[in-house]
């Protein structure tokens, strides 16, 4: 038996390849499948089924391309409602793998479809179980995903979270391998665990949710403090759940080599936006006017999901050889209009003699130093709210990252204001000050290493905390 956990790290997702006997099976696979069937192969293996734990939201699932490659069955568990060709499991039905099986648990609460799948070994004994995004390491599924109408609520969905960890869960033996389906950093959830995996009896006793003792006190544990999920989530669930295009396609449309003049042109088109992949530092540096950064070396698909317009095409900008790992990556999160990419990059730009836009870096310490002489200075921290209350720069506004996506968001900020922008480390301040760039804005800063550079210059700088955090 062979159980590998193949991790997509931008994604904070866990997929898995078990095998037995040279049967196998994938859970939760990703859009790009290519290491699944390579897997397979190089083990003279059979991909027998596809198991999905419910319709996610956080990502392009690979189900459909990964079927019409192998001819495996797709299986979802019990209340699946969906016009796809799937087998639609039973509570307990148990598939056969070599010679070792899978049992479906029900598990409705993150989604009423939700399901988990425990695994027993070659002498029938529960050995495993792959939870997806009912239970994580620390964590549960947030319950508020699946909310389409005021027929069922958020709480709802948590008391039925909470019965399903009762009944189905909590009684696997202590020693039972979890598998999760997300790690530390995925918005499936308040505040995943670092670890890959752990064991029932490790989240039975340090796993918050479950130490509630009992189900109001559930409900109000695990609906607090949730923060607005990614806005693309609603739209990947319905591409996992109605059909997409197949992924190589999708990728040959965006593997078009565009000369300058063809890019150039296509860039004045209302319908088309331009993505810059480099990495963050490079981008301050110079970049194509009106291009948004979104780097690869940051989370890459989820911001793009979080940011773009998904009913506009996409020009790419990449490092030389970087093409296709931005537009497989896009894709994972359901970007399928491209019209191809920047031969050349931007060097390539520059050589033409085209016009180029660019966004001064400063050390912390200059921020420091420009505080108390300049009396327009605006600090603008693009940091989730949770992490501004904790601790800011006491002058600073707080315009979360995803909220600049609404010109209104920028309603404070002026043409004759020094713009500061700073994040936690430098990743989403640079496509902040790309937004701002789109917006007219010039007189801007990027503070390298953002606050926590800040935080090293001690009382050079006064911070504070909002009122919550101090309570």
């Amino acid at each position: 038996m062979l159980i590998e956990q193949i991790y997509t790290g931008c994604l904070s997702e866990s997929a898995y390849y078990i095998e037995s006997e040279g049967v196998a099976a994938v859970i939760d696979p990703i859009r790009d499948i290519e290491e699944y069937l390579h897997l397979a192969a190089s083990r003279n293996a059979t991909i027998k089924y596809i198991f999905e734990t419910h319709f996610h939201a956080d990502f392009v699932s690979g189900h459909l391309d990964l079927a019409a490659a192998t001819g495996a069955t797709i299986v979802y568990g019990p209340s699946t409602v969906t016009n796809l060709h799937v087998h639609i499991a039973k509570d307990g039905e148990i598939f056969e793998l070599g010679n070792i099986s899978l049992k479906v648990l029900h598990t409705p609460g993150h989604t009423l479809e939700s399901s988990c799948y425990l695994l027993r070994d070659e002498s029938g004994k529960d050995c495993a179980v792959f939870t997806g995004d009912t239970l994580f390491v620390g964590d549960v599924g947030r319950p508020d995903l699946a909310q389409k109408t005021n027929e069922i609520t958020m709480e709802d969905l948590a008391g039925m979270l909470y019965e399903s960890l009762q009944n189905k869960i909590m009684p696997l033996a202590d020693d039972v391998l979890m598998y999760p389906g997300h790690g530390a950093g995925s918005s499936c959830g308040k505040n995943l665990g670092d670890e890959a995996h752990s064991t029932i009896g490790e989240q039975k006793a340090g796993n918050y949710a479950l130490q509630q003792p009992d189900k109001a006190s559930f409900i109000k544990a695990v609906t607090e403090g949730l923060t607005a999920p990614p806005s693309y989530f609603p739209i990947n669930a319905k591409i996992n759940k109605e059909g997409y295009e197949n992924i190589n396609a999708v990728i040959e449309k965006g593997m078009k080599a565009l000369s300058v003049t063809e890019f150039k042109e296509l860039s004045k088109k209302d319908e088309v936006i331009i993505l810059d992949s480099r990495i963050s530092k490079i981008f301050t540096e110079g970049f194509i006017p009106g291009a948004i950064s979104i780097g690869l070396e940051g989370r890459f698909a989820e911001w793009a999901g979080s940011i773009l317009p998904f009913n506009k095409s996409i020009l790419l900008v990449t490092e030389a050889g970087k093409e296709k790992e931005s537009l497989v990556r896009l894709t994972r999160v359901g970007f399928e209009k491209f019209e191809g990419y920047l031969s050349g990059g931007f060097e390539a730009w520059v050589a033409a003699g085209e016009q180029i836009d660019m966004i001064i870096d400063v050390e912390a310490d200059e921020l420091a130093m420009d505080i108390p002489f300049d009396p327009n200075l605006v600090v603008v921290d693009v940091r989730k709210e949770a992490e501004f209350a904790d601790g800011h720069v006491s002058i600073a506004i707080n315009i979360p990252l995803v909220d600049l996506v609404d010109p209104a968001s920028m309603a404070n900020l002026d043409d004759h204001h020094n713009i500061y922008v700073h994040c936690a480390g430098g990743y989403r301040s640079v496509i902040a000050l790309s937004l701002l760039k789109r917006q007219g804005f010039h007189n801007l800063r990027n503070v390298i290493g953002g606050y926590g550079q800040i935080k090293e210059l001690g009382d050079r700088i006064e911070i504070a905390k909002s009122v919550e955090a101090l309570n």
